[in-house]
């Protein structure tokens, strides 16, 4: 969101910590008059909106965010790189070696409870200030909604977290406890069914786009409902968000799987009519290699790309190059070869070094197979900034195909009727005529197929591996531990000194 407006840079209540959530919730006697003296209008209101959103589009100097996390766990990608310990937060996630002081259980950790503080604030100061009502419950309807995306993440990961509603600050911090993962969500979903009703159905890509919408909420309450295995009421959301006729328009948010699969991924295609909630980048931004973190940027299109990517003939695609992270398994690979999203996937920079077309460099692990949803394109370099930063695709954190699918699995889950002809025949099979390929029946194999085709490197496999209780034996060849890597340590840094526990998968009392 912030990428599409105006941001005004909110120093509230030490929002800007890059710290534990004992720094996030702590607030000192300065901080405490900026606070007191800041929610008085309704430009202030929506400053504080912007400054929610900016956590839920963070990514860490660490030069990686969610999405690669997700993508070095999975069974698609190697956390690759140029050597063993590059980006190390990767690799130990790619070969479940992280601990409590070591991974990306930091960032994830620290972005959630970021954005929860500041939710919290702005949900504790908005009611007195003076402006539009329908306005006001909008505000009031993204905030509550990016508090629910936060815990919902943070429950996923970390099980055992605290759940807090108020802008905890001082000596309070220190005494914050773990709820139990079913009040976590049971909050989750107070905050998305009272979220839903101020939300607009559709906004103005042009001025707007990059904020949340009832369909939005709505899909991100039916992955919550699924989640927790309730099909029914899962099925129910992902039924308004999909729309009456799979394949068609949805009539009240517009929603449509797009003709082309491979325009998903063209830089300038940004919210289309599949995108349901979308994380927004630029290409503006003006910061360098010593803050890459507060880069506008998506810093996944520079380090997914062929490291010394040299084009040797006209034929050779334009990459800008990278710097070889997150490469494609031979796996996913083999698995998406001959079918028709392959070419927009996978990036085979072996068949363009023996054909004679390009060379690169091997970086480590290499299996000569890039991520080509995410490659940097030569055309798409921006002008201002650090470079390498400022490419601008942006990153679908949900979108139409992913839902229909969802939507199929949560049908079987509630035994509806999956056979031909019925709304999980055809959600599934919409996905698939949208690229050329023939019906299959709905089954859960071939639900899970049709997941890691569609949807692969874009984040959702390893979540999904986890949520069918597959993750153990898909994984058993990275490192993964059944009963363990499910879920990620808690770091280390909010052990001390408070009365958090570290889960019992890792050693721990929780």
């Amino acid at each position: 969101m912030k990428r599409k407006l105006t941001y005004a840079v909110v120093i509230l209540a030490g929002m800007q910590l890059l710290g534990s959530c004992k720094k996030y919730l702590d607030i000192n006697p300065q901080d405490r008059v900026l606070l007191d003296n800041y929610y008085k209008t309704p430009a202030q209101a929506f400053t504080a909106v912007v400054a929610v959103y900016d956590r839920f589009g963070y990514q860490t100097g660490g030069l990686y965010d969610k999405q690669a996390i997700m993508c070095a766990a999975s069974d698609d990608h190697f956390a690759g790189g140029g050597g063993p310990s590059d980006i190390n937060d990767l690799q130990v996630v790619n070969n479940f070696t992280l601990n409590s002081q070591t991974g990306p259980q930091n960032y994830l950790w620290d972005k959630g409870y970021a954005g929860i503080f500041r939710a919290n604030v702005f949900l504790s100061k908005i009611d007195a200030i003076s402006m539009d009502a329908t306005t006001k419950a909008r505000y009031i309807g993204e905030v509550k909604a990016l508090r629910a995306i936060f815990y919902f993440d943070l429950v996923r990961f970390f099980k055992n977290i605290p759940l807090i509603l108020n802008a905890v600050e001082g000596s309070e911090t220190y005494n914050v406890v773990q709820s139990d993962p079913a009040a976590v969500y049971a909050q989750i979903e107070k905050d998305l069914t009272e979220a839903i009703p101020g939300l607009p159905n559709t906004v103005p890509a042009a001025t707007e786009g990059g904020r949340i919408t009832k369909g939005a909420a709505q899909a991100v309450l039916g992955k919550v409902y699924l989640q927790q295995q309730k099909y029914a009421a899962a099925a129910e959301q992902f039924a308004i968000v999909n729309g009456a006729t799979p394949g068609q328009a949805n009539a009240t948010y517009g929603y449509k799987l797009l003709a082309n699969f491979g325009d998903l991924f063209k830089v300038n295609n940004k919210f289309n009519s599949e995108s349901i909630l979308e994380i927004v980048h630029g290409n503006s931004s003006q910061g360098g290699w010593g803050d890459a973190g507060a880069s506008e940027g998506n810093l996944l299109n520079i380090i997914v790309g062929p490291r010394g990517y040299k084009p040797l003939t006209a034929a050779a695609p334009d990459y800008f190059g990278g710097y070889s992270f997150l490469t494609v398994t031979k796996d996913l690979f083999d698995a998406i070869h001959f079918d028709p999203r392959n070419k927009a996937t996978v990036a085979n920079l072996d068949s363009l070094e023996k054909n004679g077309i390009a060379n690169y460099e091997k970086g480590y692990a290499n299996t000569g197979y890039f991520l080509e949803k995410l490659c940097a394109r030569v055309a798409d370099k921006p002008l201002t900034g650090q470079t390498e930063l400022n490419f601008a695709s942006d990153t679908y954190e949900i979108r139409l195909a992913d839902t229909y699918m969802l939507e199929a699995e949560a049908l079987m889950g509630a035994n509806a009727a999956v056979g031909t002809g019925s709304r999980a025949y055809q959600l599934l099979n919409a996905v698939r005529a949208r690229v050329g390929l023939n019906p299959v029946a709905v089954t859960m194999d071939n639900i899970i197929k049709e997941r890691r085709l569609e949807l692969a490197g874009e984040g959702h496999r390893f979540p999904d591996l986890v949520r069918w209780g597959l993750a153990a034996k898909v994984l058993a060849g990275k490192g993964f531990t059944a009963g363990k890597n499910e879920i990620f340590p808690i770091p280390q840094k909010e052990l001390n000194n408070t009365k958090i526990l570290q889960n019992k998968e890792y050693g721990g009392t929780k």
